[in-house]
C-alpha cells in the first residue's frame, strides 16, 4: 500500500500590487498542513520589498525571516523564477495545484496564451495540461479590453479567476480583516477550510429585521 502524500500547493507571486494577499495565503496554508512551493517574479520581490519591506537582495533570508522554521522543516520550498529545472516545472510531480495571488497583467497574458519562458509561466501551463487546479487573483485597475479577453480565455479553460475585489457585507474593520477576506475566497476555490471571514447567514451576523430586504 502507498502511503498518502502531504497536500502540496503552488503559489505564484508576481509584480503586481498586494504582496500582502500572497504572503498572508502562504501563512494560511502552511498554518493548514500544506506543503507551499513558492516562486515569485523579480517584479514580486521588489513590490514585496516597497509594500511589506521585504529584502529583495537576501530573498532566502527574507523568506525565513517571514515564515520562521518552514523552510528548514521543508514545509515551504523557494524556487527562483529562472529555475526552469524546478520539481513544479514538470507534470510528474505531484501537486494539487497552483495559486497565482496577486497576478499582474504580463503573467496572466502569458498563461492565457501559452507562453512559459521562467518558472511562474510554466507551473501554471502544467496546471493546466495536467487538468489540475489553477487560480488567479488579478489586480489591475481599470481594465482594458485585452486584460478582459486574457481572462475569458483562461475561464473557459477551467482556470478559477478571483479578483482582488473586497467586500463590506461581513463588517470588516481593518485592512488585516480584507485581506483576509479575498485569502477566505481563494481557500474556498480549493477547498481547504478556514475561518478567516463570517459567512453570509451566520448565526453571529445576527437576526435580519422584517424589513432587510424591502425596497419600498
Amino acid at each position: 500500500m502507498v502511503a498518502s502524500r502531504q497536500t502540496k500547493w503552488a503559489v505564484g507571486i508576481t509584480g503586481a500590487s498586494g504582496a500582502v494577499y500572497g504572503f498572508r495565503l502562504i501563512e494560511v496554508l502552511l498554518a493548514a498542513g500544506v506543503q507551499v512551493h513558492l516562486v515569485m517574479t523579480d517584479a514580486g520581490w521588489r513590490v514585496a520589498k516597497e509594500e511589506l519591506g521585504l529584502s529583495a537582495a537576501k530573498r532566502q533570508e527574507a523568506l525565513e525571516g517571514k515564515f520562521p522554521g518552514a523552510m528548514a522543516e521543508g514545509k515551504l520550498v523557494y524556487y527562483p523564477n529562472a529555475d526552469i529545472g524546478a520539481a513544479i516545472a514538470s507534470g510528474s510531480f505531484l501537486i494539487e495545484g497552483m495559486i497565482i495571488m496577486p497576478c499582474s497583467m504580463g503573467t496572466l497574458a502569458s498563461v492565457a496564451h501559452g507562453i512559459s519562458d521562467d518558472l511562474m509561466t510554466r507551473a501554471a501551463d502544467v496546471m493546466l495540461k495536467e487538468g489540475r487546479k489553477l487560480v488567479i487573483v488579478p489586480r489591475e485597475t481599470p481594465l482594458h479590453a485585452i486584460h478582459l479577453e486574457n481572462m475569458l480565455t483562461l475561464a473557459k479553460l477551467g482556470v478559477k479567476l478571483v479578483p482582488a475585489m473586497p467586500a463590506f457585507y461581513y463588517g470588516p474593520q481593518s485592512m488585516s480583516d480584507m485581506v483576509d477576506f479575498l485569502v477566505g475566497k481563494v481557500m474556498d476555490q480549493i477547498q481547504i477550510e478556514h475561518e478567516l471571514y463570517r459567512r453570509w447567514g451566520d448565526e453571529h451576523y445576527g437576526a435580519e429585521s422584517p424589513d432587510h430586504h424591502r425596497t419600498d
